[in-house]
């Protein structure tokens, strides 16, 4: 007999382990932005390649007197969004 609970909370794990994940490689993303590596380094490309999309749809719902300041909030309130995320989908385990 299949048990739909056992499965949800298989699901339920797994996304919560490739959202924490992704969260770490948004950290490290926003750390080696600090540091401004070579452009061209493969890794600093997969980092900005898997990141980009989602902190520019976080950029478009900034504020604009945050940008004067010349730092990027957008890694912070993505890790919010995603420890936010996170928390709920973990809430509504069966």
């Amino acid at each position: 007999m299949f048990d739909f609970a056992h499965f949800y909370n298989g699901i339920v794990g797994l996304v919560d382990g490739m959202l924490g994940l992704y969260m770490w490689v948004i950290i490290i993303r926003a750390f080696v932005s600090w540091i401004q590596p070579d452009p061209y380094n493969p890794i600093v490309q997969f980092l900005y390649r898997v990141t980009d999309p989602f902190l520019n749809r976080i950029r478009r719902f900034l504020p604009q007197s945050l940008w004067s300041t010349g730092m990027d909030f957008s890694p912070l309130a993505g890790i919010l969004l995603i420890v936010v995320v996170r928390l709920f989908i973990t809430s509504i385990r069966l």
